[in-house]
């Protein structure tokens, strides 16, 4: 019988992953391991090797099956005597294909265990690929009983007093938990809950990096049987922490290590931004990305952000005037570009707008506008063709609830920075980055736009003295409405009340909102930022004749 041991060294490795690359992700991991060197045992985050979430990619028999190959030669790499390795994969059973964790050491793997609770809400929809796995046992290793639930198995209490009812002794949960707004109070909450029930210490690893639609920010930690934190790590880095743990009376204890600040708001949110979009575009294999540059503040926060992402060198910006734009937003785009250290290059849609002026002769005042609009997508797209950079959209949360952007018009495009970023956080995240720049940001240390894009009132500039409030209330006022009607799903009574705005307008933006949804179902992807965005957590039907402001 193994002695049981009274130290132990536990390497965290806070990693990236890359869809569906088995190859690549698989050669990281065993970069970190070796990176740990003198450890015994390195953790990985949920699905490191397949990436996460796999979606649909769990319903073709050829990745699972390649999967589990994988899985098996980074076990036979474990026979050099290093660390062993615990890791998530998936792994097919009895014809049911389970998110799994898998501990691998000497060559070969010598425990499973999978994921009982899956997720199905929000931007999670695991019961449509995953089986659910049994009540997870212990693992035992080396004579210490590890209790391994898998993300969502600890938000519900089942499983980790399963665990502690057959002997668990500590805690490894390995996570892929997205980013949001005031994720990290939540899932500290959570975690500090398990542990008072469990009386066992935590650690709880998340992975970072951008897929698709959600940012992963890390911010792992290790929660010890007392309630006190004993580690955090950095958010938005790849990070490895060796932390020591010490057997004594009362069982296992983390011996404390580095205490990470997490950025605050609105850091965080530009954090996301800019993680969502570098792993887009670098996973997609794009050169670099192109925009158009009104002088307005959407635009000016858009390339900010491409910038801090990707590199100045990376970003070409397209100031593309009509008759109705203003010197001052031709001065601003300008000023953007040559703060940014980007390029910006004019190209006039008059000559497109007066030739389909006498093509259509009895467009409407609305059609003249949104020709404007398109024969803008038309010139960015031209030249996206022509040089490979993926177009970015510049619309931000509160425009797309209401409907005010041009489908097949600034709304097209392949990717939407500001998507579930209402018009006030565009203004806030603004002034924040004009003040500091973000760690690890590629681009200046400095104003990123000039003060008068922030303070001048916003305005598409599709007609002569053309303000956004001549059609939409103030957006401060705005976006509580929108906040009360999308993020907390209230009625237009309910919002009235919590706003102190009157039912009528309520209910004539719930009206907007509502009429939208065809528009919104069409538009790019962008990065989950709080609890409800349009696309994953958000799924209304268009045809729907449902509303409550009657």
């Amino acid at each position: 019988m193994t002695d049981t041991p009274r130290h132990l060294t536990i390497a965290l490795a806070q990693t990236t992953q890359r869809m569906g690359d088995l190859a690549a992700n698989a050669a990281a991991m065993l970069d970190w391991r070796a990176k740990a060197h003198g450890a015994d045992l390195i953790v990985f985050p949920e699905l490191q090797l397949t990436g996460y979430p796999p979606e649909d990619l769990i319903l073709k028999p050829e990745f699972v099956r390649r999967a589990m190959e994988a899985a098996e030669r980074l076990a036979d790499a474990t026979a050099d005597g290093g660390p062993a390795m615990l890791f998530g994969s998936v792994h097919e059973e009895a014809g049911r294909v389970h998110n799994a964790v898998i501990l691998a050491e000497g060559g070969r793997i010598v425990a499973r265990r999978f994921k009982h609770e899956l997720p199905n809400y929000g931007t999670f929809d695991e019961k449509r690929v995953f089986a659910p796995g049994p009540l997870p046992g212990p693992i035992d290793w080396r004579g210490v009983r590890l209790g391994v639930p898998i993300c969502e198995d600890i938000w519900l209490e089942a499983v980790t007093a399963h665990l502690l009812e057959r002997g668990a002794e500590l805690l490894l949960v390995p996570n892929g938990s997205p980013f949001e707004l005031d994720k990290d109070d939540l899932r500290r909450r959570l975690v500090e809950a398990r542990v008072t029930d469990t009386g066992l210490p935590l650690a709880y690893l998340n992975r970072v990096g951008g897929q698709d639609e959600l940012a992963f920010d890390g911010s792992s930690f290790v929660v010890n049987a007392d309630g006190t934190m004993a580690l955090q790590m950095p958010d938005w880095d790849e990070a490895l922490a060796i932390t020591n743990w010490e057997k004594g009376a009362d069982g296992w204890r983390c011996v404390p290590g580095e205490r990470a600040t997490l950025a605050p708001y609105p850091e965080d949110i530009y954090q996301a931004m800019v993680s969502g979009l570098r792993d887009y575009v670098n996973g997609n294999g794009f050169p670099g990305v192109i925009l158009g540059l009104s002088g307005g503040i959407d635009s000016a926060l858009s390339a900010a952000v491409a910038v801090d992402a990707i590199g100045a060198e990376r970003v070409r910006c397209v100031m593309m005037p009509s008759k109705y734009t203003s010197q001052d937003s031709l001065d601003d785009a300008e000023g953007c570009a040559r703060l940014l250290g980007c390029r910006l290059d004019t190209v006039s849609i008059v000559p497109g707008v007066d030739a389909l002026a006498k093509m259509l002769p009895d467009a409407s005042p609305l059609a003249q506008e949104n020709i404007q609009a398109r024969l803008r997508m038309v010139t960015l797209m031209a030249l996206s063709n022509s040089g490979g950079e993926m177009l970015l959209t510049t619309g931000n949360k509160s425009e797309m609830s209401v409907g005010y952007a041009t489908l097949y018009g600034d709304m097209a495009g392949g990717y939407s920075v500001l998507k579930d970023a209402y018009k006030t956080t565009v203004f806030a995240l603004s002034r924040w980055r004009n003040a500091n720049r973000p760690r690890g940001a590629l681009g200046c240390d400095g104003p990123v736009m000039p003060q008068r894009v922030i303070d001048k009132p916003p305005t598409a500039e599709l007609r002569p003295n053309q303000k956004d409030q001549d059609s939409l209330p103030p957006y401060d006022v705005l976006d509580r409405m929108l906040e009360s009607l999308v993020e907390k799903e209230r009625s237009v009574a309910e919002t009235a009340a919590a706003t102190g705005e009157p039912e009528t307008l309520v209910a004539d933006i719930e009206k907007k909102l509502l009429r939208a949804e065809y528009k919104r179902r069409q538009a790019p992807p962008g990065v989950k930022l709080g609890p409800r965005n349009f696309g994953r957590d958000r799924r209304y039907p268009i045809t729907n004749a449902f509303h409550t402001g009657d």
